[in-house]
């Protein structure tokens, strides 16, 4: 069983790719026009759509690399990588501005019933960010046991991402502007941080194969 520490780096890695103070707006964004009723209906599907899809690479992540002959340290020095661009883009804003252009799209292209899939459930909650998280933090967590922690863990993340699509507005409206850049630009930093990790973890891994 996992400790304490290596529980808390998979919760804090999957909420922060996830984002979801930074969804929140999209989320109303997405969702305009709408009435109470169908926003909570369009928050509930996405969120089980975006649980369905991380739980699907926690649990077979590692049989899909192997299918395509990747190694997990080579994965995860790649995937570490690719977290740190996103943290990159946290900080400087980067991200908020290309998920908007993706919001955007959505509203004019999608019904009300598709929109919980895309673009909210996928690219938004379970992005290339989260599922490189989600497949890296397998190697953590061996066997049924472990492998059911992992997937408990995604369901916390995504209950509180669903719980934040229903305070939405308050949120969006305690935060501000101000906030959110500050929210986004921290989250930001500790997420490169983990990403140096993961990368010097799978150099590691390499250097002994």
């Amino acid at each position: 069983m996992p400790n304490f520490d290596s529980l808390f780096n998979a919760f804090v890695t999957i909420l922060v790719t996830i984002d979801p103070p930074g969804l929140a707006p999209l989320f109303l964004a997405v969702t305009r026009g709408m009435n109470r009723e169908q926003r909570s209906q369009v928050s509930i599907r996405a969120s089980i759509i975006g649980f369905a899809v991380i739980a699907l690479f926690a649990i077979a992540g590692a049989s899909i690399l192997t299918v395509f002959g990747i190694t997990l340290p080579a994965f995860r020095v790649a995937g570490g990588f690719l977290l740190f661009f996103i943290a990159f883009e946290m900080v400087f804003e980067r991200r908020q501005d290309r998920k908007e252009k993706i919001s955007d799209v959505a509203i004019t292209r999608d019904h009300i019933q598709n929109i919980a899939a895309f673009p909210l459930a996928i690219p938004l909650i379970a992005g290339p960010g989260a599922i490189s998280a989600t497949v890296l933090l397998s190697d953590s967590f061996h066997g049924v046991g472990g492998r059911a922690v992992l997937v408990g863990i995604i369901f916390l993340c995504l209950v509180i991402t669903y719980l934040v699509f229903v305070l939405s507005e308050w949120i969006d409206k305690a935060l501000g502007q101000t906030g959110r850049s500050i929210l986004t630009r921290l989250l930001g930093v500790i997420l490169a941080a983990l990403a140096v990790q993961f990368v010097a973890d799978g150099i590691k891994a390499l250097a002994a194969g």
